[in-house]
C-alpha cells in the first residue's frame, strides 16, 4: 500500500512543476500549463480504462465504468499563487489511484473522477467556477467574465449546460488536506468533515484625496490608507472576540502607491467565516459599520462590494456515517470535525449527497510551498477510500 501512497505523492509533486511562474507553483483557471496537467492525467486515466473528457468549463473528467450507483470523487486542479503541491490536486490524484486499484475488481460502483478547473478564485476573484458548472449554478455574469479564458483554452462556453453531473450520480467524496492544525494537534491522520463554514468575501474601498506628502499638513489630510489601516486592526479585534469566527484582510491595493503622495484610495479584501451563518452575517454588518465610522472620523468615505456570500453547508449525514465506517474498517480512529476552509464539496452538497475526508496537514501549513503530507496519512486515506467504495451500495 505504501507504494501506492508514494505514487500519489510523486504525482502531486510532479504536477506542481506545471506553473505560469518559474520556480513557484501558480496555476490559475485555465492557464496554459493546465493543458499539460490535463495531458498527463488523461494518459494515466486512459491506461486504466477510464473514459476521459474535458467539459466546457475546463473540468477534467474520467469515468471508470462499474455497477450502479455512480460515485463522484473530485477536487480542484488550480492553485493560489506560490502554492504547495497538495491543496486540491491530492484529491484528484487519489481518486485516479483508487480507480487504478479497483479497475481489476469486478464488484465496484461506477466512479467518476473530476479535476475542477477553478476553485481558488485567483484569476477573476470569483471562486468555484468548475464545481458551479457541474451543478448548473454558474451564473451568466460569471460565465461572461470567464468566457475569454474558456475560448482560449479551446472550449465552447455556450455548451456549458453539458457540464452538468450525470443524473445517476448518487454521491460525492472529496479528499483534501485539512489546511489547519487540528488533526496534527490530536495526532490523527484523518478527519471526517461534517460541515463547511460559511464564507463572506467583500471588497472594501476607502476613498480620500491624494495630495503632496510634503506640503499637506497632517490635520488637513484625507488619508485613505490610515483609515484602512485602523479598520484592519478593528477586523482583528472583532474576530478575536467571538468564538469560532475568523476574519481576514489579505489583500491591499493602495493608490497611487507612491512614497511622496498621501494615499487617496485603498481597496481591501475582507474574508469572514463561521459555521453559523447568523454569526457570520452579524460580524460582516459590524465590520462594515466600523468601516463607515472610521472613514467618517478620518474625513474619507467607505463603500463595499460583495464578492461571495456562501452559506455554511452540512455534509450528508448518511454518507458521513458510511465514510466513518470505512475509516474504522481500515483500522484508523474516527474523528468528526468541521472545515473552516471552503471546498468544492460545499457547492456540490446541495445537489448530491456529499462527504469529505481530511488528511493531516503537517505544521497546519497550506497555501505555501512548505505544504506537505505524510506518507502514512496518504496510505490511510487510500485504505479508507477503498473500504468506502467497496461497501455495499
Amino acid at each position: 500500500m505504501s507504494i501506492r501512497a508514494q505514487q500519489v505523492i510523486d504525482w502531486c509533486r510532479k504536477l506542481a512543476t506545471l506553473s505560469i511562474e518559474p520556480g513557484r507553483t501558480t496555476r490559475p483557471f485555465l492557464c496554459p500549463p493546465m493543458h499539460e496537467v490535463h495531458r498527463l492525467l488523461k494518459e494515466w486515466m486512459n491506461r486504466i480504462g477510464m473514459q476521459v473528457s474535458v467539459d466546457c468549463a475546463g473540468n477534467l473528467r474520467g469515468v471508470l465504468p462499474g455497477d450502479s450507483p455512480r460515485m463522484v470523487i473530485a477536487s480542484h486542479l488550480d492553485t493560489v499563487p506560490n502554492a504547495g503541491a497538495f491543496d486540491g490536486i491530492l484529491g484528484v490524484v487519489l481518486g485516479i489511484a483508487l480507480c487504478e486499484s479497483l479497475s481489476c475488481q469486478a464488484a465496484r460502483p461506477t466512479i467518476e473522477v473530476i479535476g475542477f478547473s477553478e476553485e481558488e478564485g485567483v484569476r477573476y476573484g470569483i471562486p468555484f467556477i468548475g464545481s458551479r458548472a457541474v451543478t448548473g449554478t454558474l451564473d451568466a455574469k460569471t460565465l461572461a467574465i470567464a468566457e475569454p479564458a474558456i475560448q482560449d483554452f479551446g472550449l465552447e462556453p455556450s455548451e456549458i449546460g453539458q457540464a452538468r453531473l450525470a443524473p445517476e450520480s448518487a454521491g460525492y467524496l472529496e479528499f483534501h488536506i485539512e489546511q489547519g492544525p487540528v488533526l496534527e494537534s490530536l495526532q490523527l491522520p484523518l478527519g471526517v468533515v461534517e460541515a463547511i463554514a460559511g464564507q463572506s468575501r467583500l471588497e472594501v474601498i476607502f476613498e480620500g484625496q491624494s495630495n503632496h506628502a510634503g506640503t499637506t499638513p497632517m490635520k488637513l489630510r484625507h488619508d485613505a490608507l490610515n483609515a484602512a489601516a485602523q479598520w484592519v486592526l478593528r477586523v482583528e479585534q472583532e474576530a478575536s472576540a467571538h468564538e469560532g469566527l475568523v476574519a481576514t484582510v489579505g489583500r491591499f491595493n493602495v493608490e497611487p502607491n507612491a512614497t511622496n503622495v498621501v494615499p487617496g484610495r485603498v481597496t481591501a479584501s475582507l474574508d469572514v467565516r463561521h459555521t453559523c451563518d447568523d454569526n457570520r452575517l452579524a460580524a460582516v454588518r459590524q465590520l462594515l459599520a466600523a468601516a463607515e465610522s472610521i472613514a467618517a472620523r478620518r474625513k474619507v468615505t467607505a463603500r463595499w462590494e460583495e464578492r461571495l456570500n456562501q452559506p455554511a453547508v452540512p455534509m450528508d449525514a448518511g454518507l458521513c456515517d458510511r465514510l466513518a465506517r470505512a475509516v474504522e474498517a481500515a483500522g484508523y480512529p474516527v474523528h468528526r470535525m468541521s472545515s473552516g476552509a471552503g471546498h468544492d464539496a460545499m457547492i456540490v452538497a446541495p445537489h448530491v449527497p456529499s462527504a469529505m475526508l481530511f488528511l493531516r496537514s503537517p505544521g497546519g501549513i497550506s497555501h505555501s510551498p512548505r505544504e506537505s503530507v505524510l506518507l502514512e496519512d496518504v496510505e490511510a486515506a487510500f485504505a479508507a477510500g477503498e473500504k468506502f467504495l467497496c461497501q455495499t451500495w
